[in-house]
């Protein structure tokens, strides 16, 4: 077995590649993270409480040469990845999806239906709708509306839809390609205006105060998506949206949040302050009920069998944070529950949702294992200090085995964690001196599956 490098060249280059997963049709569907900035591209300050911290001049003098050569808006967008039967690739950026700190893509079983996550603070949901089943080339992209209806166990909330736009990727390339700017869709202002016709906003980019240009509504939605649906009085109080996956007997979806934080608490002076939560660092998963026959806040139909209407924190997986607490090994989170969830894939023969780690809360990180109907919740791996568990992936039956597949990385990275938490009779240094001698003095992770002595765990059927 090889190895080889996908080339992005005929895309403009990649830009923070996070999670993935594999589409209904056997592609790779990667995410670009943390899209850069449109506005401070243009000079334009950044605003107050901003969480953008791309470097994209950085980025485009070692892709172009050049650090004025790079366009914002040509990342932040869905990577699909073919891999043909000769092992060549092709890359094709999805415009359709819009632009934010995507964590990851998730295809509802019609194949037209997509969640996404989105990382970072003061952030969004959204569900894209493709006119065609296997083709995210063109559809309708729609931000969710949280109507919150209890703040207990992580609260839930009814869903409601508000439509972004219609567009199809070449037409919103086309428009980048045209060297459209932010200051084309955009009136801005980092500071209050004192004119009405301006709204204020609190998103990912921080407090600002937009008008939308005359006709430029698409490009806003496919563009400045987050901005876009603040302005429309969608939900972007969202914290560490990550992982999503979805449950096809039950009709449900599955939502990490890594911590509920920031926006997701009460916070009077937000613009809208939709949801208003405790604080709980640990986290919580959350269950997307998901039916047909929806329509939008605007009452137009939405053309999807899996529309999510209901949005409810699972309580058996809300986050053991400690409140600021320690136990005596230095943890702020229990050692027998879910803290700081990232990566999340749902088995359907297991019917078992397994949950990735990515906390600073404690000393390590876990993947669990949590069987919807008993309800049981099993702790199945832990990773090194300071590392993260990623790369979850469930195939229940090749060949008749079954292989839960994971890896780790950045182990012994505190500036991912921050300072030791701390174990009596050991220190910092012992364990980085461990991790640096079986793991190539943090340069080595590792790559595999959950199995038994003999091999991988028989099929499940």
């Amino acid at each position: 077995m090889d190895y080889n490098h996908i080339s992005f060249a005929d895309v403009n280059g990649g830009w923070i590649h996070c999670a993935s997963s594999l589409s209904p049709w056997n592609t790779h569907l990667s995410s670009e993270e943390y899209e850069p900035d449109a506005k401070t591209r243009e000079g334009i300050p950044a605003a107050s409480g901003t969480n953008d911290g791309t470097d994209i001049n950085s980025f485009s003098q070692y892709y172009f040469g050049d650090p004025a050569a790079a366009n914002p808006y040509h990342y932040g967008l869905v990577p699909e990845v073919k891999v043909r039967h000769d092992g060549t690739t092709r890359v094709v950026k999805h415009y359709a999806l819009g632009r934010i700190a995507r964590e990851l893509v998730d295809v509802q079983p019609d194949g037209r239906t997509a969640y996404m996550g989105d990382d970072g603070g003061y952030t969004g949901l959204f569900m894209f709708v493709a006119d065609k089943a296997g083709d995210l080339a063109a559809g309708t992209l729609y931000a969710a509306k949280w109507q919150q209806i209890s703040d207990a166990n992580g609260g839930s909330a009814d869903l409601g839809w508000i439509r972004l736009g219609h567009a199809s990727d070449k037409k919103i390339e086309s428009l980048v390609d045209g060297g459209i700017k932010f200051s084309d869709i955009f009136d801005v202002s980092n500071t209050d205006p004192l004119d009405p016709s301006y709204t204020k906003v609190k998103t990912y980019m921080g407090t600002e105060w937009l008008r939308l240009k005359p006709g430029m509504e698409t490009a806003a939605a496919f563009l400045e998506t987050r901005r876009y649906a603040a302005l429309l009085g969608a939900t972007t109080e969202f914290s560490k949206m990550e992982g999503v996956t979805h449950n096809v007997e039950d009709s449900k979806a599955y939502v990490v949040i890594s911590r509920l934080e920031g926006g997701m608490t009460d916070v009077p002076t937000d613009p809208q302050n939709d949801i208003r939560l405790p604080r709980n660092d640990g986290g919580a998963i959350y269950e997307l009920a998901l039916e047909r026959g929806q329509k939008d806040t605007a009452g137009r139909w939405i053309q999807s069998r899996y529309v999510g209407t209901s949005m409810a924190s699972i309580p058996e997986l809300l986050g053991g944070w400690l409140g600021g607490a320690k136990d005596a090994e230095g943890n702020r989170c229990e050692q027998d529950k879910v803290c700081g969830a990232d990566n999340v894939k749902f088995a359907e023969n297991m019917r078992t949702l397994f949950i990735g780690e990515d906390t600073s809360r404690r000393n390590n990180n876990y993947v669990w294992a949590f069987n919807v109907d008993t309800r049981k919740l099993s702790r199945i791996l832990s990773v090194p200090m300071y590392a993260e568990a990623t790369g979850l992936e469930i195939v229940e039956n090749q060949n008749g085995f079954s292989y839960i597949m994971g890896n780790f990385q950045h182990p012994g990275d505190q500036e991912q964690h921050g300072l030791f938490l701390g174990a009596p009779g050991i220190t910092e240094a012992d364990v980085l001196t461990a991790i640096d001698a079986r793991w190539d003095n943090r340069k080595k992770t590792a790559i595999g599956y959950i199995g038994t002595e003999d091999g991988a765990l028989p099929g499940f059927k």
